[in-house]
């Protein structure tokens, strides 16, 4: 497929935002909405997509569910939790519906592009009145105007890979922002869904994403997360030189404040990134490194091409280039096959390591990749008792990998009011790490330096600096 026929074009951005003024123009279209979000980073930002695009409609944002007129779920299907909770919610609105006959309902996301899911979905959630997959996102205006204009359910699920470049987006926050570098993945590991549900890997022109980059920062965003399934293979496809660390260079040269990125696959991370980091003026030393096994074997079942020695290897050159640099990353535990010798190599990796934080799941099973067919299953009871034993490894370690800021200076920007005490707020230091000074609303949105005095449970606790 070349880049051509993946990114939507000028005339097609247009023509839905025709749909979007037509839509606007009906006087019997809903006035507010409300998404609620499962799922990734790159979820939330499609999130804040669809609300741009709707907002471009007339409607206006309503605080909860049950005070909007349009209420649309934008599904996870990684894990089978977020698709019962997914599921149970939209369950929950048939009740409100009873009282609010009006209101309207749709699901969207991953876990309708899911092969086959669209159709069960709708057979079983007969009042269910738009559903559509990730590949058609960006005519949401189109297919709302259907919907109001010949009252019979829309549903869109097409197999397309695309771009979608110009996206109206209503942010989350004034100070931050997400900005997608690419789409898909190509990786196949055998446990993940989505290639299947996002498509194969397509990367945005470095020019759009420059540009986004400096309206961001001249409209007062003060920091930027990079997002993308694996940035690091970001470029592959595109005319010539051009690469993931090529990019983050020239988006440090920008000036923003500050930028993070995720996630990364440990095979395609180079010296080349590395280097870059080290000598970044505004790229913050934070690195979010997902493992999934301790063990090689385990690995290979995985098929994540690289092996634990590998990876220990990486992790080692990113601590030399960039001392302190805050390390996560995600683990699998109960991967079908694993002994428990297996997983005390995960155990042992942990403690080799030392993560600043770690996110761990219990493998959970896709209909449609590899590990689903594959033999030894682990029992429920056994995942969940070495979930828990790697839980309380990594609390015990990350108290003592914490104590490593405790004397230094950091720079924080401010999210919000400390939900220990309305006297201080708490925000992302460098490093990724929360951090609670005394403050006030009047912080938000801004970067406090400080220096870091301790630390409670999970956040380091600061005093501000001049």
């Amino acid at each position: 497929m070349s880049r051509n026929e993946i990114i939507v074009s000028t005339e097609e951005m247009e023509r839905q935002q025709t749909f979007a003024e037509m839509v606007r123009a009906l006087p019997h279209r809903p006035k507010s909405y409300h998404v609620v979000t499962y799922g990734c980073q790159m979820n939330a930002h499609d999130s804040e997509k669809i609300a741009g695009m709707l907002e471009s409609m007339g409607m206006a944002s309503a605080p909860q569910r049950e005070e909007a007129d349009f209420v649309i779920f934008n599904t996870c299907c990684v894990r089978e939790n977020a698709e019962r909770r997914a599921l149970g919610n939209v369950t929950w609105l048939k009740e409100v519906r009873k009282q609010k006959p009006e209101l309207l309902i749709a699901v969207c996301g991953c876990m309708i592009q899911e092969p086959g899911m669209a159709d069960r979905i709708l057979k079983q959630y007969k009042f269910i009145d738009l559903a559509f997959g990730t590949a058609n996102l960006h005519k949401l205006p189109e297919m709302m105007y259907e919907l109001l204009n010949g009252g019979n359910r829309v549903v869109r699920v097409e197999e397309k890979d695309v771009i979608p470049e110009g996206l109206p987006v209503r942010r989350l926050r004034h100070d931050a922002a997400y900005v997608t570098i690419m789409y898909g993945c190509d990786n196949f590991c055998s446990y993940c869904i989505v290639p299947y549900v996002r498509g194969r890997e397509r990367s945005r022109d470095p020019e759009e994403i420059i540009r986004e980059a400096e309206g961001l920062l001249e409209s007062g965003v003060k920091e930027i997360m990079l997002l993308g399934q694996n940035v690091n293979s970001y470029g592959k496809g595109l005319p010539g030189d051009v690469s993931f660390a090529k990019l983050l260079k020239r988006l440090d040269d920008t000036g923003i404040p500050r930028i993070r990125f995720m996630t990364s696959h440990p095979k395609d991370l180079c010296d080349e990134l590395i280097d870059v980091m080290a000598s970044g003026k505004h790229i913050l030393p934070q690195f979010h490194l997902p493992v999934q096994s301790g063990n090689d074997e385990i690995l290979r079942l995985m098929n994540r091409h690289y092996t634990r020695g590998q990876y220990l290897d990486r992790v080692r050159k990113l601590r030399e280039a960039i001392p302190g640099i805050g390390l996560s990353t995600d683990i699998i535990v109960g991967f079908p096959g694993e002994t428990e010798a297996q997983f005390e190599d995960t155990m042992s990796l942990v403690d080799e390591v030392r993560y600043d934080s770690a996110f761990t799941f219990i493998y959970s099973a896709r209909t449609g990749t590899r590990a689903a067919e594959m033999p030894g299953r682990i029992p429920e009871e056994e995942a969940t008792e070495r979930i828990k034993r790697l839980i309380d490894l990594q609390e015990s370690l990350q108290q003592d990998t914490m104590k490593r800021f405790v004397g230094t200076e950091e720079e924080i920007l401010v999210e919000g009011l400390s939900r220990r005490s309305e006297q201080a707020v708490s925000g992302k230091g460098k490093h990724g790490i929360s951090i609670s000074v005394a403050g006030s609303e009047k912080d938000i949105g801004t970067i406090l330096k400080c220096r870091v005095t301790g630390l409670k449970n999970n956040t380091l606790m600061g005093v501000r600096e001049a």
